[in-house]
């Protein structure tokens, strides 16, 4: 069996992707990858796909909180028609934008989907990361189907990663356990596994593994910069979108530092709270009961800096030039905060309270931030504070960073509203750009998204999901009939997607260095986080000359 599938595997390789398909019937091409055969579908405009592959083995029982390993293979023919099952998660408030009700979750949850062209053949490939705050999200969600990139000659590639406390979860016993003394970030471990399974499979898709794009949204985003932080990814991607991404800081594994406790730290207390004893006892709980109390008790997923996944905090990683050296397209939306309530700390009760909390809090910045952030429009000021500290420092940041390193980078602000969102209050929310990246408008896919529909956004959906199917072909990303998009440096230039696609330079003047001196002053002392507590929530800044 071994042999058989190491054969078919290599003629693919070889012969491009019609050799390693066979098709018993119309409907169900068959491809053989390394753990064995796979019965996929065809849609009517000859789109194949192939969903719930298994890209490592299930981390159940004992292999609860362990690094991934490659899934098993499998005799005969699988079916490749359905998703696979979610991650444990808690459901979605019932009126939330993003409800789109997941299906019941496992822990046996690791699986990928893949959609193709027909007769592709070193075709670019976009490995789509989703994002829920490492709480929520499934490749199952409707405005994440890869069919519309296929159709433009993309190899698109979905995966499931562990959330909540399953995925981010660390404890001195599971350091104990590692051979590298580490715990937490499993559910990162997951993409990379993930990415390993492209690396040795997606030529028999007719993708081409030196020509993979990483791409996530939100806690996808945050990935996409985990991973460009993480050696541990290294030569598995050659290109890098992310959308509405942060940059925070980390908790250490070991060590309190930058305001947090420690990840162990933090573990143990959760461990606790949930009533299990020891380790065994956290690994038979139910999964489900257990990632719900968990995140009642406030456990808050995120990564771990543990020397080894995460070398170090991410700005420190970027600032000593270890990121992965690769073209990035990054950017955020303009009305981020409108759908993220939890982000905002009460509003002060006037104006006046407002300005002189800003002036005690950042003292000689206060000038500065509240002449991007006036006390005129309290509610909307603290909005655009939140947005900027936490997504449009964070994607400038990156962008710049690999620009000094001479790669070309792309910056994006999306400041689009349209009607159907308007009647309910938005304009450009957090993920707003989806439907129109994935080619998705005019459809009502989410029960409770306001759907973009006409002919106009019709028309700035082709544009983009344009610009960034050919960023992932060649790194440089153009649209036909609209404007070319410049690199950041050397002028800072950006594109603006308003009513269209336009270009402009110097994206909010004043902005990226607020937040950059507001990052270095809390990182240089030692005590305080970033990428959190801004504005009327935020402490005392230290002042410029405080040390570690």
């Amino acid at each position: 069996m071994k042999a058989t599938v190491w054969t078919a595997l290599s003629i693919a390789v070889s012969f491009g992707f019609a050799a390693a398909i066979a098709a018993p019937s119309a409907t169900r091409p068959v491809v053989t990858i390394v753990q064995g055969a796979l019965a996929g579908q065809v849609d009517a405009q000859g789109i194949l796909s192939f969903k719930g592959i298994p890209y490592a083995a299930p981390p159940v029982g004992n292999k609860r909180w362990t690094a991934p390993i490659a899934a098993a293979g499998w005799r005969g023919v699988r079916d490749a028609s359905h998703f696979g099952a979610a991650c444990i998660q808690p459901p979605w408030p019932k009126q939330a934008v993003y409800n789109d009700n997941i299906p019941k979750g496992s822990e046996d949850c690791l699986f990928l989907n893949v959609w193709a062209p027909a007769h592709a053949n070193k075709a670019p490939v976009i490995v789509w990361i989703y994002g829920g705050g490492l709480v929520f999200g499934s490749t199952w969600e409707p405005y994440y189907n890869g069919r519309n990139f296929a159709a433009h000659g993309v190899v698109f590639v979905s995966m499931n990663y562990r959330l909540g406390v399953l995925g981010w979860l660390a404890l001195p016993a599971l350091s104990a356990e590692s051979p590298h003394g580490v715990s937490g970030n499993y559910g990162l471990l997951d993409q990379i596994e993930a990415l390993k399974w492209v690396k040795k499979n997606i030529a028999v898709f007719g993708g081409d593994p030196n020509n993979v794009t990483i791409m996530g949204e939100s806690a996808g985003g945050l990935s996409v910069a985990y991973l460009l932080a993480s050696p541990l990814a290294r030569g598995l991607f050659q290109k890098a979108i992310g959308e509405s991404l942060g940059i925070y800081s980390e908790p250490e594994l070991k060590r309190a530092d930058h305001g947090l406790p420690s990840a162990e730290a933090i573990g143990v207390r959760i461990e606790k709270a949930v009533g299990a004893p020891n380790l065994k006892a956290l690994r038979t709980m139910d999964a489900a009961k257990l990632n719900m109390a968990a995140l009642m008790a406030g456990f808050r997923p995120t990564g771990t800096i543990d020397g080894w996944t995460l070398p170090h905090q991410l700005v420190d990683t970027y600032d000593r030039k270890q990121e992965a050296h690769v073209p990035v397209l990054m950017g955020f939306n303009a009305g981020e905060i409108e759908t993220l309530p939890q982000f905002l700390p009460p509003l002060p009760s006037s104006s006046e309270v407002y300005a002189s909390e800003i002036r005690k809090r950042y003292r000689d910045l206060a000038p500065a931030f509240l002449r991007l952030y006036p006390a005129s429009n309290v509610k909307a000021s603290m909005m655009a504070a939140e947005r900027d500290a936490i997504f449009g420092w964070g994607a400038e940041r990156i962008v710049r960073d690999e620009a000094a390193l001479g790669e070309p980078s792309y910056l994006y602000f999306f400041d689009h509203g349209y009607p159907a969102a308007r009647a309910v209050g938005l304009r450009a929310f957090h993920a707003s750009e989806i439907p129109y990246v994935f080619g998705w408008v005019g459809e009502r896919l989410v029960q409770n998204w306001p759907p973009p529909q006409g002919p106009k956004e019709k028309a700035l959906s082709d544009a983009m999901i344009s610009y960034w199917i050919s960023f992932a072909r060649t790194g440089v990303p153009k649209a036909p009939g609209e404007p070319g998009w410049p690199t950041f440096a050397p002028n800072k230039s950006y594109m603006h997607f308003a009513a269209k696609p336009e270009v402009s330079t110097g994206l909010m003047p004043g902005m990226y260095k607020l937040n950059e001196e507001v990052m270095e002053r809390r990182r240089r002392a030692g005590n305080q986080q970033w990428g959190a507590d801004v504005g009327v929530a935020a402490p005392v800044l230290p002042s410029p000359a405080a040390t570690r």
